[in-house]
């Protein structure tokens, strides 16, 4: 990684020392030509890497008996509220096909999450938090899989990965009270 930043910084100074050039049309076509190879030949991942979410373990689905929560709704305190919807929506994204309840469950899911986000975006305090936008981006990934696939289809792979990071990332942000 050190060597391939190297070699880019030396490529930059290169083309930097060469647009100096007295003549302006070879100097405009060495850029060009240098810019060309400077960028097929190193990917743009390695150039510019992105950060990268937690790496979470994605469970198992769950196609046997699940504890089904007796505590839908919101007690309107952000913290408890947050974790609630938070371990309701793990067990939703968890879910697989033929799942006993997962219809219910979904209905039940659905409901809380509309709650959720309508009452607690309404306060800037809250709606600022890092917590509270992850969730709400998580919020809407799964309503919207419930919206166009219904509730008794179980979530795709790679979306439940990704809902599996970012609950990780709302666990780390509820614990520092963020």
């Amino acid at each position: 990684m050190k060597s391939i930043l190297a070699i880019l910084t030396l490529l930059t100074l290169a083309i930097q020392a060469n647009a100096y050039n007295l003549s302006p049309t070879s100097a405009r076509r060495t850029f060009i030509k240098t810019s060309a190879a400077t960028a097929a030949a190193i990917p743009l991942a390695v150039a510019f890497p992105l950060p990268s979410l937690a790496e979470v373990v994605v469970p198992e689905q769950i196609t046997t008996d699940f504890p089904f929560p007796e505590n839908w709704g919101l007690t309107f305190k952000y913290e408890e509220d947050a974790a609630k919807v938070r371990e309701h929506m793990i067990i939703a994204t968890g879910l697989g096909k033929g799942a006993p309840k997962m219809e219910a469950y979904g209905k039940n899911m659905k409901k809380e999450m509309v709650d959720f986000v309508s009452y607690y975006r309404r306060f800037p305090a809250v709606a600022g938090k890092p917590s509270f936008s992850t969730l709400y981006t998580s919020i809407n990934v799964l309503a919207g899989h419930y919206t166009s696939y219904g509730f008794k289809y179980p979530l795709p792979e790679k979306r439940r990965k990704r809902l599996y990071q970012e609950y990780a990332e709302v666990e780390k942000s509820l614990k520092r009270n963020r």
